[in-house]
């Protein structure tokens, strides 16, 4: 196997929104991230994105806590896992590491949204 180092660099979005600033793996290893932030329990909401050289950025995962079976959309739960374990805080893994995953990964948060929309004409 090829000895070669991947940096995958992760984005601060928000002041409040903290997570790990750049990994340097080497292929077939995998890169677990972190995210925090201090914007309060109501919060527990959490994405992960992507955007790799050259293309748009992309949702990988949605996960909330209380919730274990999180949102992989289109993308595979072979390459890819995350955890919340409470609410201000989760983790997001690219697993088996190639060249092709070298990007720019990162995390937002939000608060629930009411499905309730109040229409006044």
């Amino acid at each position: 196997m090829d000895n070669i180092k991947h940096g995958l660099i992760s984005l601060l979005l928000f002041l409040d929104v903290s997570q790990t600033d750049i990994l340097w793996k080497d292929q077939g290893d995998n890169a677990t991230m972190n995210c925090s932030h201090t914007k309060g329990a109501d919060y527990y909401q959490m994405y992960w994105y992507r955007q790799l050289p050259g293309e748009t950025m992309k949702l990988i995962v949605f996960t909330r806590l209380g919730n274990n079976n999180h949102d992989f959309g289109d993308f595979s739960k072979e390459k890819f896992s995350a955890t919340k374990p409470d609410a201000e805080s989760g983790t997001f893994t690219v697993k088996n590491l190639e060249p092709e995953d070298k990007g720019l990964y990162f995390c937002a948060v939000s608060q629930p949204h009411s499905g309730t929309i109040n229409l006044q004409g």
